[in-house]
């Protein structure tokens, strides 16, 4: 299991974000996830690299593609400009892991892959990865470079990857798959009561799936969570059992939850040391089907879903 950075860009001091990341350390949780659009995220692990010499015991990665106005720039000079961006805000001399944050639609991802891929030859990436890529688009790609990984959103909340065919093609391909948002963006630890618990700033306030109308389906689906948790013991959470699903669903599954607080970064990390049984497995994912059908798909802002599992144009013949 790995950790997401996105709220370390506005977390606190620097030292709150310190305390945060010796924890992890010496928890042994070591791949850590980031990216450019992540505010000063990038930025402050890379002070605490400076910091404590750690570089080389941590599994780095981090994501390029946004631009200041949202839009997506996959171009082969913009790959290479934003990792010479992201290696000075890291001060770090290579990433081992460099994804496309979303995929071009304007630009030919052979074209992306192939910049990437010259990256890996400089040494200034180790492997490169694919953000909510369609199967077509995957397969194309690693085609050009081999493709380590797919991040992707997926949790017992949402789990697109397993219906459109980019959980399969992944496997087939033997790329591995980071699962982002593992807790369905928070709903699924226990922690909302009703929808008015969101911030009245809160970004899920405009998403269709976590209107007020459909949070007691999400309600339900988290009681059921805690039911089967409890049968191990009071203390575990919804969380650490939806958590505690996606590691077995395989070892090619990665799951990166994020939080900047160090209790429920642990509780997190916990949930490695649950076992679920197969009847328990079943019930979840009996669970999560008979959820689905009562939401609608929107799990994002427009923008984002329109950004989801793309193709891009085909790569102009010579």
């Amino acid at each position: 299991m790995g950790i997401g950075g996105v709220a370390y860009g506005s977390a606190g001091s620097d030292d709150e974000s310190f305390k945060v990341f010796d924890r992890l350390f010496e928890l042994g949780c070591i791949h850590w996830d980031t990216a450019d659009a992540y505010g000063g995220s990038e930025a402050i692990i890379g002070k605490w690299f400076k910091r404590t010499g750690n570089r080389s015991k941590i599994f780095l990665a981090t994501k390029f593609g946004f631009t200041p106005d949202y839009s997506i720039n996959g171009s082969a000079e913009y790959v290479k400009k934003a990792c010479d961006q992201s290696l000075a805000k890291l001060d770090v001399d290579y990433i081992d892991l460099y994804y496309l944050h979303r995929v071009d639609t304007t630009v030919p991802i052979e074209i992306t892959v192939g910049a990437m891929a010259e990256l890996v030859k400089e040494g200034k990436v180790k492997y490169i990865g694919l953000s909510e890529p369609s199967p077509a688009t995957l397969r194309r790609a690693h085609a050009v470079h081999k493709i380590a990984a797919v991040q992707v959103e997926y949790s017992p909340l949402i789990f697109d990857i397993e219906k459109n065919g980019l959980l399969d093609t992944a496997r087939e391909l033997g790329v591995a798959v980071v699962a982002y948002s593992p807790l369905g963006r928070g709903l699924l630890t226990g922690q909302f009561k009703s929808h008015s618990d969101f911030a009245p700033d809160d970004f899920r306030r405009t998403v269709p799936k976590f209107s007020e109308s459909n949070f007691p389906t999400i309600l339900d689906l988290s009681k059921q969570l805690k039911s089967i948790g409890s049968k191990h013991g009071e203390s575990v959470t919804p969380g650490q059992v939806a958590l505690a699903w996606l590691l077995a669903q395989g070892d090619d599954i990665i799951p990166i939850p994020g939080s900047k607080r160090i209790s429920y970064m642990e509780e997190n990390l916990g949930a490695r040391n649950l076992q679920l049984s197969s009847s328990e497995l079943q019930a979840i994912r009996d669970a999560m089907i008979a959820t689905e059908k009562n939401l609608p798909e929107d799990k994002a802002p427009e923008f984002i879903m329109n950004l989801n599992y793309q193709d891009t144009p085909p790569l102009p013949v010579a």
